[in-house]
């Protein structure tokens, strides 16, 4: 089949053909004409026009071609669904509705500034959207910097580690911010291998460094010890279930929860819990 539409693509005339041609049309021609000349090169070439005024295949209220593709063949693909309101909100200027939408107009908008070649842009955009499509299937969950805390982490080397670094001070300020900072995000997966990464320190230096003002305590260690000890406190109280502690601080499961709390106290949670009911 031949598919035609106007020239100078950017989004959804880009979206489109992605989208033709991966679950709709794979042998899909498409074809790029001035706008005038859109409907008499359709009929010409007996191709279907879309993403124009007046054809089956274009705007229809708030949505764009490419939700109007995927209600026309009944797409149930999620990855799919999930690129919609990136391709609307890009398409129509209207980036709320979906925060990856100003991201894809940008870089539309440079692809065909880089591209005067509609068919060469064409072949671009096709990378562009197997790759939104990749994410949007595969790699929605994840992020560059995988725990949010651990840009709070960076915020604090950044500020104090690099500056202060060689000055001479016993305790620099950013042991003791980073001391507050683990403690009041105790339940959140912390990795030290990915701090050093992310700020080209040596793990090694700085493990060593870590452990000079937290009471020669590996990061893993003291992270395990700040969690037992918010572990005990909850305990204190009935409100929380001990599988319900475990979750909270930041243990995989119970049963790791256990196996750790009895490394460090000698007892149980269950028995530490009901010795402290009977004080």
């Amino acid at each position: 089949m031949k598919w035609i539409t106007r020239e100078h693509p950017k989004i959804d005339r880009l979206a489109c053909p992605w989208l033709i041609r991966r679950f709709i049309d794979p042998q899909a021609v498409i074809i790029f004409v001035p706008f005038n000349e859109v409907l008499s090169k359709a009929e010409q070439l007996k191709a279907i026009p879309f993403d124009i005024p007046g054809v089956e295949y274009t705007h229809y209220g708030n949505e764009c071609t490419f939700d109007y593709l995927i209600k026309k063949y009944n797409i149930m693909d999620a990855a799919v669904n999930a690129m919609a309101p990136i391709v609307r909100g890009a398409d129509t200027d209207h980036h709320e509705i979906a925060v990856q939408a100003a991201g894809l107009w940008a870089i539309s908008a440079g692809l065909a500034y880089n591209h005067n070649d509609d068919y060469e842009l064409l072949e671009k955009g096709m990378l562009i959207y197997d790759a939104l499509y990749s994410w949007a299937k595969y790699l929605q969950k994840e992020k560059h910097t995988q725990q949010p805390f651990e840009n709070l982490l960076l915020d604090v080397f950044n500020k104090f580690l690099k500056e202060k670094k060689g000055t001479g001070k016993k305790i620099p300020a950013w042991a003791q911010e980073l001391k507050d900072l683990i403690q009041d995000h105790i339940d959140t997966n912390l990795s030290l291998k990915e701090l050093s990464k992310d700020l080209s320190i040596n793990p090694s230096y700085l493990s060593r460094e870590f452990s000079k003002h937290f009471g020669n305590l590996s990061f893993g260690e003291y992270i395990r010890k700040q969690r037992i000890e918010r572990a005990m406190e909850l305990m204190a109280t009935p409100t929380y279930s001990l599988t319900e502690i475990a979750y909270l601080t930041g243990f995989s499961d119970q049963s790791h929860f256990t196996r750790i709390f009895k490394k460090h106290t000698g007892q149980s949670p269950s028995d530490y819990r009901k010795k402290m009911r009977k004080k």
